[in-house]
């Protein structure tokens, strides 16, 4: 009796291992956000009510190898962004370190591109942006490092992908933007998840969304 039940337990135990081990959306198909809270709304692709939800405004900034970068770069593309400096010490090594496991998992797929903003983009020049990126082995046309004007980029953050934590702080425009955040955008630049990019799980849990997301494509 002892031996039935060890090896009943042994079979259970294996059984969660594969499960857990498998990359899965929590859901058949994510949810749109539209403000700082970033309460989910369930929302049916193609409705009448995305005609006037929150999007990504136009933008335009210059990424590591100089080129132009708007919103436009993203067309019908998926998109996972971020905010970051090249002399941070504290959280952005690793941010970059995650950014990176996206990019090798989409190396190949031309829908999912990465977008990570600078912000000290009076320091993080191209040039700068280009030594981070070849030092860190950023892929030119998949992952964009991006600089421009300042109050552009904290614009894009606080107001479009609203990525800081402090979501009952009202903050100046030129207050410094510093956030671990990451926030997954669809090919019609809606926000779709937010996630946190120190945290292994997060971003396991964020490839596995951007696989359901791309069946929209």
């Amino acid at each position: 009796m002892k031996i039935k039940y060890l090896l009943l337990f042994l079979f259970c135990l294996n059984g969660c291992q594969e499960y857990s081990s498998k990359k899965e959306s929590r859901v058949s198909s994510l949810p749109y956000y539209n403000e700082a809270t970033f309460t989910p709304r369930w929302i049916k692709s193609g409705a009448i009510e995305l005609d006037t939800f929150h999007k990504i405004s136009p933008f335009q900034l210059l990424n590591q190898d100089g080129e132009k970068i708007t919103e436009k770069t993203f067309h019908g593309k998926i998109y996972v962004t971020d905010f970051f400096f090249t002399v941070c010490p504290g959280i952005c090594p690793q941010m970059t370190a995650n950014m990176s496991i996206l990019q090798d998992e989409f190396l190949n797929d031309e829908n999912v591109l990465l977008l990570s903003h600078s912000v000290t983009p009076k320091r993080d020049s191209v040039p700068i942006l280009k030594e981070y990126a070849d030092n860190k082995g950023v892929i030119s046309g998949k992952w964009h490092l991006v600089t421009g004007e300042q109050e552009e980029i904290y614009k894009l953050g606080r107001l479009d992908y609203f990525v800081e934590e402090d979501l009952g702080l009202k903050k100046e425009i030129d207050e410094f933007l510093h956030t671990e955040n990451f926030v997954l955008v669809d090919h019609n630049q809606y926000l779709r998840g937010i996630y946190k990019g120190l945290n292994k799980a997060s971003i396991e849990q964020l490839i596995a969304d951007i696989k359901t997301l791309k069946q929209e494509l």
